[in-house]
């Protein structure tokens, strides 16, 4: 019960010194958002007037000329602890990566063209860092952002990232200790399933099916490409798992999900099993280079 972090931001002129200020507010662990968005909205009306105070509804970056003057705006966002991947190793026990918390992080999904949701290839994903000026847990409840990080993922990289996402969930439910049958059977359920939209399948065809044209991207490709390797390796283990964990009068729905996992990973298999040439190109040269002793630079490629 250590906490629930969400980002305020206030706007507009009633606010006084507080106009366009940031925070980063701690609440107990079982808050929602939408009662800390009520708290505030009330406690500030009752000091500018019912009609004044509203709340920005998304986590977009707000834009001062779309807003009334006359009003003073709230824009609530629930964020996360947020911790580089060299603090992970050190931060291992739960209580670690909920103390002397700094950095916070929200997600904002959005389309090119002004929406917020879009298809899988159009799909790209804003991550807001926030770092505050002193560490909670704190003697206030409430800490002010002094410094803010934006990072702009493309689709494909939000494809890498859920990916990476499922095969966690894999993972953790295939290893849970004790074991829970229906909690795997759920998740299994979710990424082998033949009805899920947007599932792994649909992600393998819109980003693997065609070389990307911008060299750029070739990296993410055979990231993305490595990620569905590891995915079906964990449905897998999990499938084993599962067989391990059931009765008689399930053994029908372990077949279902065999044969789905089976079609699944026959029609990943042209996909993911494709390496892009355009990365091995300059690998002879690089070897001729070094049994040659040559001192000459070369280029470094990334697979």
């Amino acid at each position: 019960m250590f906490g629930t972090y969400f980002r305020v931001g206030f706007y507009g002129s009633h606010f006084g010194d507080l106009d366009e200020q940031e925070f980063v507010y701690k609440e107990p662990s079982i808050t929602k958002l939408a009662e800390i968005s009520h708290r505030l909205e009330e406690f500030y009306s009752t000091r500018f007037g019912d009609d004044v105070v509203e709340i920005i509804k998304d986590s977009n970056p707000v834009d001062r000329n779309k807003l009334d003057p006359n009003k003073a705006y709230l824009q609530i966002t629930y964020v996360e602890p947020y911790f580089d991947t060299y603090e992970l190793k050190e931060r291992i026990t739960y209580f670690d990566k909920n103390y002397n918390l700094r950095t916070f992080m929200y997600c904002t999904p959005f389309t090119l063209d002004g929406r917020a949701h879009g298809d899988l290839h159009e799909q790209y994903k804003r991550k807001t860092i926030l770092t505050t000026s002193h560490a909670f847990p704190y003697i206030k409840t409430r800490i002010n952002v002094i410094h803010k990080e934006e990072i702009i993922l493309v689709p494909i990289e939000v494809a890498i990232e859920d990916m990476q996402k499922k095969t966690q969930e894999l993972a953790f439910a295939t290893n849970q200790d004790p074991a829970d049958s229906k909690m795997l059977q759920m998740v299994l359920q979710g990424c082998v399933g033949t009805t899920v939209n947007q599932g792994p399948l649909e992600v393998a065809q819109v980003f693997l099916s065609d070389i990307p044209d911008d060299p750029k991207l070739y990296r993410h490709h055979n990231k993305l490409r490595l990620c569905f390797k590891d995915f079906t390796k964990r449905c897998e283990d999990a499938l084993k798992k599962n067989k391990a964990l059931i009765g008689p009068d399930q053994r029908e729905y372990q077949r279902e999900l065999e044969r789905n996992y089976n079609k699944l990973k026959e029609a990943l298999s042209p996909l993911i099993n494709r390496k892009i040439p355009q990365l091995y190109r300059s690998l002879p040269a690089q070897s001729a280079q070094t049994n040659s002793g040559s001192r000459s630079s070369f280029r470094r490629v990334e697979c």
